[in-house]
Protein backbone atom coordinates (compact mmCIF):
# COMPACT_ATOMS: atom_id res chain seq x y z
CA UNK A 1 0.00 0.00 0.00
CA UNK A 2 1.34 3.43 -1.08
CA UNK A 3 0.67 6.51 0.97
CA UNK A 4 1.25 10.03 1.18
CA UNK A 5 1.58 11.90 4.31
CA UNK A 6 0.86 15.48 4.35
CA UNK A 7 -0.27 17.81 7.19
CA UNK A 8 -0.99 21.36 7.78
CA UNK A 9 -2.56 23.18 5.29
CA UNK A 10 -3.96 26.51 6.64
CA UNK A 11 -6.36 27.34 4.31
CA UNK A 12 -7.46 30.30 4.87
CA UNK A 13 -3.71 31.67 6.93
CA UNK A 14 -2.45 35.30 5.32
CA UNK A 15 1.35 35.80 5.23
CA UNK A 16 2.07 39.13 6.52
CA UNK A 17 -1.83 40.69 5.25
CA UNK A 18 -1.75 38.57 1.52
CA UNK A 19 -4.11 35.89 0.89
CA UNK A 20 -2.66 32.53 0.40
CA UNK A 21 -5.54 30.92 -0.80
CA UNK A 22 -4.50 30.98 -4.70
CA UNK A 23 -0.63 29.98 -3.66
CA UNK A 24 -1.75 27.05 -1.95
CA UNK A 25 -4.49 26.13 -4.61
CA UNK A 26 -1.34 25.97 -6.66
CA UNK A 27 0.54 23.89 -4.65
CA UNK A 28 -2.21 21.46 -3.77
CA UNK A 29 -2.91 21.13 -7.43
CA UNK A 30 0.57 19.53 -7.78
CA UNK A 31 0.00 17.37 -4.85
CA UNK A 32 -2.70 15.89 -6.78
CA UNK A 33 -0.31 15.47 -9.64
CA UNK A 34 1.71 13.23 -7.53
CA UNK A 35 -1.02 11.16 -5.85
CA UNK A 36 -1.68 10.09 -9.68
CA UNK A 37 2.00 10.01 -11.07
CA UNK A 38 2.91 7.54 -7.96
CA UNK A 39 -0.31 5.72 -7.39
CA UNK A 40 -0.79 6.34 -4.10
CA UNK A 41 -3.90 4.34 -2.52
CA UNK A 42 -4.57 6.58 0.89
CA UNK A 43 -3.65 10.14 1.30
CA UNK A 44 -3.24 11.42 5.25
CA UNK A 45 -3.59 15.07 6.27
CA UNK A 46 -2.65 14.96 9.73
CA UNK A 47 -4.66 18.14 11.25
CA UNK A 48 -4.50 22.09 10.65
CA UNK A 49 -6.88 21.52 7.78
CA UNK A 50 -7.97 25.53 8.09
CA UNK A 51 -6.15 27.99 10.10
CA UNK A 52 -9.24 29.01 11.71
CA UNK A 53 -12.08 27.89 13.78
CA UNK A 54 -14.58 30.07 11.78
CA UNK A 55 -12.96 29.46 8.07
CA UNK A 56 -14.17 31.57 5.16
CA UNK A 57 -16.38 30.49 2.22
CA UNK A 58 -13.63 30.77 0.55
CA UNK A 59 -11.26 27.95 2.72
CA UNK A 60 -14.24 25.80 2.22
CA UNK A 61 -14.14 26.15 -1.21
CA UNK A 62 -10.62 25.39 -2.08
CA UNK A 63 -10.68 22.39 0.32
CA UNK A 64 -14.10 21.17 -1.45
CA UNK A 65 -12.49 21.43 -4.68
CA UNK A 66 -8.86 19.32 -3.25
CA UNK A 67 -10.46 16.66 -1.63
CA UNK A 68 -12.67 16.30 -5.31
CA UNK A 69 -9.99 16.50 -7.10
CA UNK A 70 -7.67 13.70 -4.51
CA UNK A 71 -11.31 11.51 -5.08
CA UNK A 72 -11.00 11.53 -8.71
CA UNK A 73 -7.35 9.64 -8.50
CA UNK A 74 -8.68 7.06 -6.56
CA UNK A 75 -7.10 7.73 -3.73
CA UNK A 76 -9.03 7.32 0.22
CA UNK A 77 -8.26 9.96 1.95
CA UNK A 78 -8.35 10.32 5.71
CA UNK A 79 -8.05 13.44 7.74
CA UNK A 80 -7.57 14.66 11.26
CA UNK A 81 -8.22 17.36 13.29
CA UNK A 82 -5.58 20.19 14.39
CA UNK A 83 -5.32 22.60 16.80
CA UNK A 84 -6.38 25.49 14.51
CA UNK A 85 -9.37 23.43 13.60
CA UNK A 86 -13.36 23.52 14.64
CA UNK A 87 -13.35 19.77 15.41
CA UNK A 88 -17.20 20.26 15.44
CA UNK A 89 -17.06 22.17 12.06
CA UNK A 90 -14.33 20.15 10.18
CA UNK A 91 -16.76 16.83 11.62
CA UNK A 92 -19.79 18.29 10.26
CA UNK A 93 -18.48 18.70 7.36
CA UNK A 94 -17.60 15.14 7.16
CA UNK A 95 -21.17 14.27 6.93
CA UNK A 96 -21.76 15.48 3.46
CA UNK A 97 -18.36 14.13 1.69
CA UNK A 98 -18.41 10.86 -0.68
CA UNK A 99 -17.11 7.74 -0.03
CA UNK A 100 -13.61 7.29 0.04
CA UNK A 101 -13.25 10.83 2.22
CA UNK A 102 -12.92 10.12 6.00
CA UNK A 103 -12.52 13.34 8.38
CA UNK A 104 -12.04 11.95 11.92
CA UNK A 105 -12.60 14.37 14.69
CA UNK A 106 -14.18 12.51 17.49
CA UNK A 107 -12.04 11.21 20.43
CA UNK A 108 -14.82 8.38 21.30
CA UNK A 109 -13.64 7.05 17.80
CA UNK A 110 -10.20 6.54 18.41
CA UNK A 111 -9.90 3.20 18.57
CA UNK A 112 -12.36 2.68 15.99
CA UNK A 113 -10.00 2.51 12.78
CA UNK A 114 -10.41 3.29 9.10
CA UNK A 115 -9.75 0.44 7.17
CA UNK A 116 -8.17 0.15 3.65
CA UNK A 117 -7.15 -3.06 2.14
CA UNK A 118 -4.43 -4.26 -0.52
CA UNK A 119 -3.49 -7.31 -1.74
CA UNK A 120 -1.55 -8.34 1.45
CA UNK A 121 -4.75 -7.49 3.22
CA UNK A 122 -6.32 -4.83 5.99
CA UNK A 123 -4.35 -0.93 6.99
CA UNK A 124 -6.20 -0.01 9.36
CA UNK A 125 -5.92 3.44 9.65
CA UNK A 126 -6.32 5.20 13.22
CA UNK A 127 -7.11 8.81 13.60
CA UNK A 128 -6.47 10.98 16.71
CA UNK A 129 -7.82 14.50 16.59
CA UNK A 130 -6.02 17.19 18.55
CA UNK A 131 -6.86 16.45 22.35
CA UNK A 132 -7.39 19.66 24.37
CA UNK A 133 -6.78 18.14 27.65
CA UNK A 134 -9.49 20.51 29.47
CA UNK A 135 -12.54 19.30 27.21
CA UNK A 136 -11.31 15.63 26.43
CA UNK A 137 -11.02 14.25 29.65
CA UNK A 138 -14.50 14.22 30.64
CA UNK A 139 -14.64 11.43 27.79
CA UNK A 140 -12.22 9.24 30.15
CA UNK A 141 -13.64 9.94 33.28
CA UNK A 142 -11.69 7.05 35.27
CA UNK A 143 -8.82 8.81 33.99
CA UNK A 144 -9.85 12.23 34.74
CA UNK A 145 -7.65 13.08 37.52
CA UNK A 146 -4.29 11.89 35.33
CA UNK A 147 -5.07 13.64 31.63
CA UNK A 148 -3.71 16.96 32.70
CA UNK A 149 -1.17 17.48 30.07
CA UNK A 150 -0.85 17.01 26.09
CA UNK A 151 1.07 14.13 27.05
CA UNK A 152 -1.32 12.40 29.59
CA UNK A 153 -4.22 12.92 26.38
CA UNK A 154 -1.95 11.52 23.99
CA UNK A 155 -0.67 8.27 26.04
CA UNK A 156 -4.48 7.15 26.50
CA UNK A 157 -5.16 7.97 22.84
CA UNK A 158 -2.12 5.58 21.69
CA UNK A 159 -3.43 3.40 24.33
CA UNK A 160 -6.50 3.04 22.83
CA UNK A 161 -4.79 2.92 19.38
CA UNK A 162 -2.92 -0.65 20.44
CA UNK A 163 -6.29 -1.25 21.63
CA UNK A 164 -7.92 -1.20 18.21
CA UNK A 165 -4.96 -2.71 16.73
CA UNK A 166 -5.25 -5.75 19.36
CA UNK A 167 -8.85 -5.94 17.85
CA UNK A 168 -8.14 -5.60 14.51
CA UNK A 169 -5.76 -8.02 12.96
CA UNK A 170 -3.33 -6.24 10.18
CA UNK A 171 -0.91 -3.29 9.62
CA UNK A 172 -1.49 -0.39 11.25
CA UNK A 173 -1.27 3.80 10.78
CA UNK A 174 -1.72 6.07 13.47
CA UNK A 175 -2.12 10.16 12.31
CA UNK A 176 -1.90 12.10 15.12
CA UNK A 177 -1.36 16.37 15.57
CA UNK A 178 0.78 17.33 18.16
CA UNK A 179 4.03 18.17 19.63
CA UNK A 180 6.38 15.50 19.87
CA UNK A 181 9.68 15.17 22.19
CA UNK A 182 12.91 16.04 20.38
CA UNK A 183 10.89 18.37 17.13
CA UNK A 184 12.89 21.73 15.80
CA UNK A 185 9.77 24.09 15.88
CA UNK A 186 9.83 27.55 13.85
CA UNK A 187 9.94 29.94 16.73
CA UNK A 188 6.82 32.42 16.74
CA UNK A 189 5.08 30.26 14.43
CA UNK A 190 3.57 26.90 15.44
CA UNK A 191 0.69 27.93 18.19
CA UNK A 192 1.85 26.90 21.32
CA UNK A 193 0.45 23.65 22.39
CA UNK A 194 2.74 22.78 25.23
CA UNK A 195 3.42 24.32 29.10
CA UNK A 196 7.38 23.87 29.40
CA UNK A 197 8.19 20.50 28.45
CA UNK A 198 5.15 18.63 30.27
CA UNK A 199 2.88 18.77 26.48
CA UNK A 200 5.81 17.37 24.73
CA UNK A 201 4.82 13.59 23.80
CA UNK A 202 7.57 11.06 24.23
CA UNK A 203 8.96 8.92 21.79
CA UNK A 204 7.81 6.01 23.04
CA UNK A 205 4.52 7.07 23.46
CA UNK A 206 3.94 6.20 19.80
CA UNK A 207 5.38 2.57 20.04
CA UNK A 208 3.19 0.16 18.18
CA UNK A 209 1.75 1.18 14.56
CA UNK A 210 3.67 0.62 11.72
CA UNK A 211 3.75 4.26 10.35
CA UNK A 212 2.91 7.23 12.73
CA UNK A 213 1.88 10.79 10.94
CA UNK A 214 2.48 13.45 12.62
CA UNK A 215 1.27 16.99 11.94
CA UNK A 216 1.70 20.33 13.85
CA UNK A 217 5.58 21.46 12.88
CA UNK A 218 6.03 23.06 10.02
CA UNK A 219 8.64 21.74 9.03
CA UNK A 220 9.54 18.36 8.12
CA UNK A 221 10.91 16.21 11.01
CA UNK A 222 12.37 12.63 11.22
CA UNK A 223 11.95 10.75 14.90
CA UNK A 224 12.53 7.58 13.76
CA UNK A 225 11.86 5.36 10.62
CA UNK A 226 8.48 5.24 11.07
CA UNK A 227 7.43 8.50 12.97
CA UNK A 228 7.20 11.69 10.81
CA UNK A 229 6.32 15.08 10.70
CA UNK A 230 5.86 15.95 6.97
CA UNK A 231 4.90 20.12 7.68
CA UNK A 232 3.28 22.09 5.62
CA UNK A 233 2.84 22.58 1.78
CA UNK A 234 3.39 26.41 1.66
CA UNK A 235 5.59 28.80 3.10
CA UNK A 236 3.72 30.72 6.07
CA UNK A 237 6.30 32.69 7.86
CA UNK A 238 10.10 34.09 6.95
CA UNK A 239 11.39 31.60 9.91
CA UNK A 240 10.44 28.71 7.32
CA UNK A 241 11.99 29.97 4.13
CA UNK A 242 15.18 27.48 4.16
CA UNK A 243 12.37 24.54 4.73
CA UNK A 244 11.84 22.23 1.97
CA UNK A 245 8.11 21.66 1.65
CA UNK A 246 6.49 18.56 0.37
CA UNK A 247 4.83 14.80 1.69
CA UNK A 248 6.41 11.44 2.80
CA UNK A 249 5.60 8.79 0.51
CA UNK A 250 5.54 5.53 2.47
CA UNK A 251 4.86 2.33 1.30
CA UNK A 252 4.03 -0.59 3.55
CA UNK A 253 4.74 -4.41 2.34
CA UNK A 254 2.99 -7.49 4.10
CA UNK A 255 5.62 -6.88 6.72
CA UNK A 256 4.65 -3.69 7.90
CA UNK A 257 7.28 -0.64 7.33
CA UNK A 258 8.64 -0.86 3.75
CA UNK A 259 10.35 2.32 2.15
CA UNK A 260 9.78 6.05 2.67
CA UNK A 261 10.74 9.00 0.11
CA UNK A 262 10.27 12.69 0.60
CA UNK A 263 8.67 14.01 -2.70
CA UNK A 264 9.22 18.00 -3.23
CA UNK A 265 6.20 20.56 -3.93
CA UNK A 266 6.63 23.19 -5.70
CA UNK A 267 7.03 26.90 -4.15
CA UNK A 268 4.92 29.66 -5.92
CA UNK A 269 7.39 32.18 -4.60
CA UNK A 270 10.47 32.15 -3.19
CA UNK A 271 11.08 33.71 0.02
CA UNK A 272 14.47 35.66 1.01
CA UNK A 273 15.61 37.69 4.00
CA UNK A 274 18.05 40.91 2.80
CA UNK A 275 20.28 42.65 5.24
CA UNK A 276 22.17 45.74 5.41
CA UNK A 277 22.26 49.18 4.88
CA UNK A 278 18.74 50.76 2.75
CA UNK A 279 20.97 51.60 -0.01
CA UNK A 280 22.85 48.52 0.15
CA UNK A 281 19.33 46.62 -0.09
CA UNK A 282 17.93 48.81 -2.58
CA UNK A 283 20.98 48.26 -5.24
CA UNK A 284 21.42 46.46 -8.06
CA UNK A 285 22.81 43.63 -6.88
CA UNK A 286 19.50 42.44 -5.14
CA UNK A 287 17.51 43.05 -8.17
CA UNK A 288 17.12 38.89 -9.15
CA UNK A 289 14.51 39.24 -6.25
CA UNK A 290 12.04 41.70 -7.80
CA UNK A 291 9.69 38.87 -8.15
CA UNK A 292 10.36 37.23 -4.32
CA UNK A 293 8.80 37.73 -0.95
CA UNK A 294 11.26 39.96 0.63
CA UNK A 295 12.24 40.51 4.35
CA UNK A 296 14.35 43.58 4.66
CA UNK A 297 16.56 43.97 7.82
CA UNK A 298 18.03 47.53 7.20
CA UNK A 299 20.66 48.05 9.48
CA UNK A 300 21.21 52.27 9.10
CA UNK A 301 22.15 53.46 12.66
CA UNK A 302 18.66 55.55 12.16
CA UNK A 303 15.62 55.25 10.91
CA UNK A 304 14.80 55.82 7.27
CA UNK A 305 11.97 57.83 5.96
CA UNK A 306 9.28 55.70 4.09
CA UNK A 307 11.37 52.32 3.93
CA UNK A 308 8.61 50.35 3.13
CA UNK A 309 7.48 52.23 0.05
CA UNK A 310 10.91 52.20 -1.16
CA UNK A 311 11.28 48.91 -0.76
CA UNK A 312 8.44 48.22 -2.44
CA UNK A 313 9.34 50.22 -5.77
CA UNK A 314 12.08 47.33 -6.19
CA UNK A 315 10.35 44.22 -4.59
CA UNK A 316 6.98 44.63 -5.01
CA UNK A 317 6.75 41.63 -2.76
CA UNK A 318 8.27 43.11 0.25
CA UNK A 319 6.40 41.55 3.05
CA UNK A 320 8.08 42.76 6.13
CA UNK A 321 10.64 45.72 6.79
CA UNK A 322 12.70 45.81 10.00
CA UNK A 323 15.20 48.23 11.77
CA UNK A 324 18.30 46.61 13.39
CA UNK A 325 20.59 48.94 13.69
CA UNK A 326 24.27 47.35 13.93
CA UNK A 327 25.88 47.39 16.85
CA UNK A 328 22.70 47.42 18.37
CA UNK A 329 23.23 43.89 20.38
CA UNK A 330 26.24 45.86 22.73
CA UNK A 331 23.67 48.47 23.49
CA UNK A 332 22.83 49.44 27.43
CA UNK A 333 21.09 47.15 28.62
CA UNK A 334 19.38 49.53 31.61
CA UNK A 335 15.69 50.80 30.69
CA UNK A 336 15.34 54.19 29.25
CA UNK A 337 13.70 55.31 32.82
CA UNK A 338 17.10 54.01 34.31
CA UNK A 339 19.17 56.28 31.92
CA UNK A 340 17.33 59.09 32.54
CA UNK A 341 17.45 59.03 36.22
CA UNK A 342 21.31 58.32 35.76
CA UNK A 343 21.14 61.45 33.39
CA UNK A 344 23.47 64.79 35.08
CA UNK A 345 23.25 66.78 32.10
CA UNK A 346 20.63 68.02 29.12
CA UNK A 347 23.42 66.26 27.08
CA UNK A 348 22.64 63.23 29.13
CA UNK A 349 19.18 63.53 28.73
CA UNK A 350 19.08 63.75 25.22
CA UNK A 351 22.05 60.96 24.65
CA UNK A 352 19.74 58.65 26.59
CA UNK A 353 16.65 59.79 24.10
CA UNK A 354 18.70 59.19 20.94
CA UNK A 355 19.86 55.44 22.32
CA UNK A 356 16.12 54.57 23.02
CA UNK A 357 15.01 55.44 19.67
CA UNK A 358 17.71 54.57 17.90
CA UNK A 359 17.97 50.85 19.28
CA UNK A 360 21.17 51.68 21.45
CA UNK A 361 23.02 54.09 18.73
CA UNK A 362 23.74 57.62 20.29
CA UNK A 363 24.49 61.31 18.75
CA UNK A 364 27.33 61.28 15.92
CA UNK A 365 30.21 63.43 16.30
CA UNK A 366 28.08 66.19 14.02
CA UNK A 367 24.88 65.92 16.21
CA UNK A 368 26.37 66.36 19.15
CA UNK A 369 27.75 69.48 17.95
CA UNK A 370 24.48 71.04 17.19
CA UNK A 371 22.68 69.54 20.86
CA UNK A 372 26.02 71.95 22.33
CA UNK A 373 24.82 74.69 20.23
CA UNK A 374 21.17 74.61 20.55
CA UNK A 375 21.08 74.00 24.58
CA UNK A 376 24.06 77.17 24.60
CA UNK A 377 21.24 79.09 22.40
CA UNK A 378 18.92 78.37 25.05
CA UNK A 379 21.21 79.43 27.80
CA UNK A 380 21.77 82.42 26.46
CA UNK A 381 18.00 83.78 25.80
CA UNK A 382 16.94 82.63 29.11
CA UNK A 383 19.78 84.70 30.58
CA UNK A 384 18.22 87.65 28.80
CA UNK A 385 15.06 86.99 29.78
Amino acid sequence: MRILHTSDWHIGRTFHGHSTLAALAEVLDALVVQVREHAVDVVIVAGDVFDSATPGASAYTLLDDALLALHETGATVVMTSGNHDSAARLGFHSRLLRDGIHVLTDPLAIATPVTVHDEHGPVHFFGIPYLEPAIVRRHWIDDERSLRTQAQVMQHAMDLVREGMAANAGRSVAVAHCFAAGVDATVGLEREVRQGGLDMVPLAGFDGPDYVALGHIHGRQQLSDRVRYSGAPLHYSFGEQHKQRGSWLVDLDAEGLASIEWLDLPIPRALVTLTGSLDDILSDENARHADDWVCAVYTDAVPQHEPMRRLRERFPFCALVQHQPEGADAADERSYTQRLRAAVSDVDRIEAFLEHVRAGQGATEREAELIREVLDDRVRTEALV
